[in-house]
């Protein structure tokens, strides 16, 4: 979860890290550091807190060098100090690292060093590593690595610099992400997210697990744990600089809420057939006749990916006629699924790296299924580890607190379920009928988003509440459990989304004239059973938000708030109704002066488990 930085090239080192920290800050904000080879010796300065912060201490320092390490972290292993931020160096002062991962033997290696008599600066695990590489170092650094990491158990990004070695920087990655940046002539970089070196360079190479690489005398080498050199493709970034500014909004979450009409469009594009009523999605070409013949998919994920997982079930088991459950991907491996032939495996990340969303898609290959990936990241491990899959091209999201790829993803399941249902009992009216309203979507999600005014005016009323309870029904239902995450993110008022019925069984005694409410109603089959619902809480004295469609009329005598959104189609609303309760949570948490990019203890990529 941790972001890491390297460099070795012709120029400065220690900008060039400085402004990577600050595109990777996203990955962790506990504590960030440096590490240059200068011409006496490593400078090392560490700092806790947030980049400002170190920036703060490299002011009264005159660093001068061509090869650094550097790093921002989001605390595992020992509180956020100083003595525990990174880079971390080794007992002889000789080699400094950054990592990203965790060491699981790192109390049995410590133990070890310790009887040896080094003595330890920090509580973290990875200044195991640094000690380890310094015991095997003989004047060759990445001998002295491949050695280290042959005791190591866990997963590790690592980058490394040895004060004896100026012309070399080390990378190595098992189960953490590691990309290697190519500059030009002898330039090159290191980097836990393209972000962070985009402005120097578009080529990267996306390292694999066990890969270790060598950058030395302006030229790279890649070799595996048993020091056997292995070739890795060199591919284009399909983004540039500008796609990870600001570019004029107050935030980066705000840009993001407000991409979506773009993100929509890109992500659909190219995919839906209307002339056949289909959706043609090239990821899952190679899969395609296999999809004919499953007849169960388990959908597993995180976070805000497992609620638009749960939209996909309800999508899927419509129109295709599938069975499908959706798992916490923290929690599937370890119950021994049951997965028999003709199970498929649908794993959903923004990012591609999170740690429990490819464990599960191991484990659902080990045990015989077809595993596909729904993600963003293009080269992300999860990517490359699955059976096949769909990008969502929806650009690089910054934000801690996802947006722009939940609707993305919920496109995306919207497809696939349109491709199975084809493949299935949906007719081609039907078809063309969905596609029809998709190709609408990006046009009503602009409509929506001109209510941020009005949101916002809204949001000045709640700001000071301590407890929001978010309602829905059916596609609706995990809208609710996404608008109260969303909430609880990044402006710390502890929220809770159910569905709508299941209010009278236990949360009702939580509401009265402090209890705010929100309501995802639009007019549809269930409409009348929300509006008992909201009469329930009218008359316990409890302040309803709701948000339904323009259509909607009944609602004006009960609701507190009515934010009013276009209608489409029922299975495709989740992409409208999500959309103000993004905006009310970003508001209410601006309003509360939160840093609403960077909220507390949370890392936007999660890495470890």
């Amino acid at each position: 979860m941790c972001g890491i930085v390297g460099y070795i090239g012709q120029n400065e080192a220690l900008p060039i890290l400085v402004g990577g920290l600050k595109k990777l800050e996203y990955r962790g904000y506990d504590s960030s550091g440096i590490a240059v080879i200068e011409k006496d010796g490593i400078s090392v300065v560490r700092a806790s807190g947030k980049i400002s912060a170190l920036e703060d201490c490299l002011k009264t320092k005159v660093i001068h060098g061509h090869t650094g390490i550097a790093h921002t972290r989001w605390a595992t292993h020992g509180a956020p100090t100083i003595a525990n931020a990174h880079p971390h160096t080794s007992f002889d002062g000789k080699i400094s690292i950054v990592h990203n991962g965790i060491i699981e033997n790192y109390a049995t290696l410590k133990a070890k060093l310790v009887s040896e008599g080094i003595q330890f600066k920090s509580e973290t695990d990875t200044e195991v590593v640094a000690h380890l590489i310094a015991r095997y170092y003989k004047g060759d650094l990445k001998a002295a690595v491949l050695k280290a990491l042959a005791l190591v158990e866990g997963t590790f990004g690592l980058a490394v610099v040895c004060m004896d070695e100026p012309d070399t920087l080390i990378g190595a990655r098992r189960g953490s992400p590691l990309i290697l940046g190519i500059g030009n002539g002898s330039e090159f970089f290191l980097a836990s997210d393209v972000s962070a070196i985009i402005n120097h360079t578009q080529k990267v190479v996306y390292l694999d697990d066990n890969d270790v690489v060598q950058i030395k005398n302006g030229d790279y080498s890649i070799v595996n744990m048993n020091s056997h050199e292995v070739q890795r493709e060199v591919k284009d970034v399909e983004f540039d600089a500008d796609a990870v500014a600001k570019g004029g909004f107050a935030h980066f979450m705000l840009k993001e809420i407000f991409e979506q009409p773009e993100v929509l469009r890109n992500t659909m594009r190219g995919r839906l057939l209307s002339a056949e009523g289909n959706a043609k999605l090239a990821g899952l070409d190679t899969n395609i006749r296999e999809l004919r013949n499953i007849n169960r998919i388990i959908i597993t994920a995180c976070g805000t990916s497992y609620y638009a997982g749960m939209v996909g079930e309800y999508m899927i088991e419509d129109l295709a006629g599938v069975p499908v459950e959706v798992e916490y991907a923290s929690e599937f491996r370890y119950r021994n699924p049951i997965i028999k032939p003709g199970t498929l495996v649908l794993a959903i990340s923004q990012s591609g790296e999170t740690a429990d969303t490819l464990a599960a898609l191991k484990e659902a290959q080990q045990k015989g299924a077809t595993a596909l990936a729904i993600c963003n990241g293009v080269g992300s491990t999860i990517a490359r580890t699955s059976d096949g899959g769909v990008y969502l091209h929806a650009g690089p999201e910054i934000g801690v607190a996802s947006t722009k790829a939940f609707t993305s993803q919920v496109t995306v399941l919207a497809m696939i379920a349109l491709l199975l249902g084809r493949q299935r009992r949906l007719s081609f009216e039907s078809g063309a009928d969905i596609v029809k309203a998709m190709q609408e979507l990006p046009g009503l999600v602009e409509q929506t988003l001109k209510l941020s005014d009005q949101i916002a005016g809204i949001a000045h009323q709640y700001v000071k509440a301590n407890n929001f309870l978010y309602l829905g029904r059916h596609y609706n239902y995990p809208v609710a459990m996404e608008g109260a995450l969303k909430l609880k993110e990044i402006s710390y008022i502890h929220a809770e989304g159910y569905p709508a019925a299941e209010m009278k069984h236990g949360p009702i005694a939580l509401i009265d004239e402090n209890m705010p409410v929100v309501v995802i109603a639009p007019k549809d089959a269930l409409f009348d059973k929300v509006i008992s619902n909201v009469r329930e809480i009218k008359a316990r004295g409890g302040r309803v938000i709701a948000v339904t469609t323009e259509d909607c009329q009944p609602l004006d005598e009960f609701a507190d708030h009515l934010i009013k959104v276009p209608k489409t189609i029922p299975m495709l609303m989740p992409i409208v109704t999500c959309v103000p309760l993004q905006l009310l949570a970003y508001h209410i948490a601006v309003l509360r002066g939160n840093d609403v990019d960077q909220p507390r203890n949370l890392a936007k990529s999660v890495t470890v488990e």
